[in-house]
């Protein structure tokens, strides 16, 4: 606890309003269900009502407490862009790490696959393939997963190969360990660092894909409520200079913020840097 509080006090404002934000989007959504003043999908009132007392952010297309399908929405958005970028950091860093060590015809084919995957462009290839599958979750969280798995196989690859060739690692192989002490032990270990920072970066990404398919219509469903989808039902207030639906479009921007400045300090902490 102390050498936590210690290394929360020589944080830079910018990494203390980063993990307050990202602190506070998951008490939120741990505890939707207790603090939102209304259930996710219950009709509360007529369409579009304003900014009051018992609507804080008035209601949306159907009657909707708007502040209350907020609330939802970090559980729902944020909850499965984290479970998304799990998975494709479990594809992605398994596939490299066996990529650096195996090499030949192994690190070829994965390579290869990769190459293909990501030259078709990450949103025309999920729109084609939800089209396909449909748009349930689990469609969803895995053809995210699989795509931005491709990125960070290539992190994984190009930072296991150059710790797969240091003396320690041969030494290991030396006295007979196995491959997967090897990988587990030796590599990962000092491959972690720009890991880390990279599953910040990537989770910025997969929740703003997820929320940019769900204002297109592909990604979470009615009645659930997600912020891409937010701003796309509400849209049409916009007109009446109404900024209700600029309001999930703020929390994603936030969020994005405060992860970014989580992850540039944790960066520079782990390059041993000093300022």
């Amino acid at each position: 606890m102390e050498a936590t509080l210690k290394l929360l006090r020589s944080a830079p404002p910018t990494a203390l309003f980063g993990l307050l934000v990202v602190v506070t989007y998951v008490l939120v959504a741990l505890l939707a269900p207790l603090i939102a003043p209304y259930g996710e999908t219950q009709i509360v009132g007529a369409q579009f009502l304003p900014w009051s007392d018992e609507y804080l952010l008035g209601t949306d297309n159907l009657g909707r407490d708007v502040l209350s399908r907020l609330i939802y929405g970090a559980r729902n958005t944020v909850g499965i862009a984290f479970l998304t970028t799990c998975l494709a950091f479990l594809l992605g860093c398994l596939t490299g790490l066996l990529a650096a060590t195996l090499r030949g015809w192994t690190d070829q084919l994965l390579s290869r696959l990769v190459d293909v995957l990501m030259a078709i462009p990450a949103l025309i290839f999920a729109l084609l393939v939800l089209t396909i599958t449909g748009t349930s979750v689990a469609a969803l969280v895995g053809v995210i997963s699989v795509l931005e798995a491709t990125r960070v196989y290539r992190l994984t690859r190009a930072v296991a190969v150059n710790i797969e060739v240091m003396d320690f690692v041969e030494v290991a192989r030396l006295r007979g360990e196995r491959l997967p002490w090897v990988i587990g032990c030796e590599i990962l270990p000092n491959a972690l660092p720009p890991l880390v920072a990279e599953f910040g970066l990537r989770f910025c990404f997969v929740f703003l894909f997820i929320s940019a398919l769900s204002f297109l219509g592909l990604g979470l469903q009615p009645p659930t409520a997600d912020w891409g989808s937010m701003v796309r039902e509400n849209a049409t207030l916009i007109t009446f200079g109404d900024i209700t639906p600029l309001i999930p479009a703020a929390a994603i921007a936030l969020l994005t913020v405060g992860v970014n400045f989580v992850v540039d300090w944790f960066l520079h902490k782990s390059s041993g840097l000093k300022t």
